[in-house]
């Protein structure tokens, strides 16, 4: 009996070690499962941020970049003042803010340099030779740009008409 007893005791050891051993993979594996699960989260979570900021970068939120688009050659007018033949030579650029509108209006711009040639050669000499003239011719050649470019793309292309270099003579 004492064999049976001693055999008995054996078999609880070493199906107690077992138990043991099972219970502490179970528990490695718990923590390498929580370990993964957690770092899967919180990668998942940085995606989202990044992907919300994204749009957000698309679509900045104050006014884009001006686009200039400098009209060549240079516009040469001519008129009489007093008797005298006077000159004019205007070079312009174009201010706009948006491309794809810019390259629409691009398509008629045989018609807008007809406009502005038209304008600068209706002018009084004595009225540009004064800063507020030339103002006034800058703002009227805005609003003959802007009225042509609605008429032409249906949108308001050009925000402003700059003059770059301005000669009377």
């Amino acid at each position: 009996m004492a064999k049976k007893d001693a055999a008995a005791g054996a078999e609880t050891g070493g199906k107690g070690k077992l138990k043991l051993i099972i219970i502490g993979v179970l528990a490695l594996l718990l923590v390498a499962g929580a370990s993964v699960g957690a770092t899967w989260f919180l990668l998942n979570k940085d995606r989202d941020a990044s992907a919300e900021a994204e749009p957000a970068k698309a679509a900045p939120v104050g006014p884009q970049p001006a686009i200039y688009e400098v009209l060549a050659p240079a516009f040469v007018v001519n008129f009489k003042h007093e008797g005298r033949q006077r000159y004019m030579q205007v070079s312009v650029a174009l201010m706009t803010r948006d491309q794809a509108a810019l390259d629409a209006l691009k398509v008629h711009m045989p018609v807008l340099r007809n406009h502005l040639v038209m304008l600068f050669s209706s002018q009084d000499f004595a009225q540009l030779m004064t800063p507020v003239g030339k103002e006034m011719l800058r703002q009227q050649a805005t609003a003959s740009v802007q009225q042509l470019a609605l008429k032409e793309t249906g949108k308001m292309v050009v925000e402003q008409v700059l003059f770059t270099n301005f000669v009377l003579q």
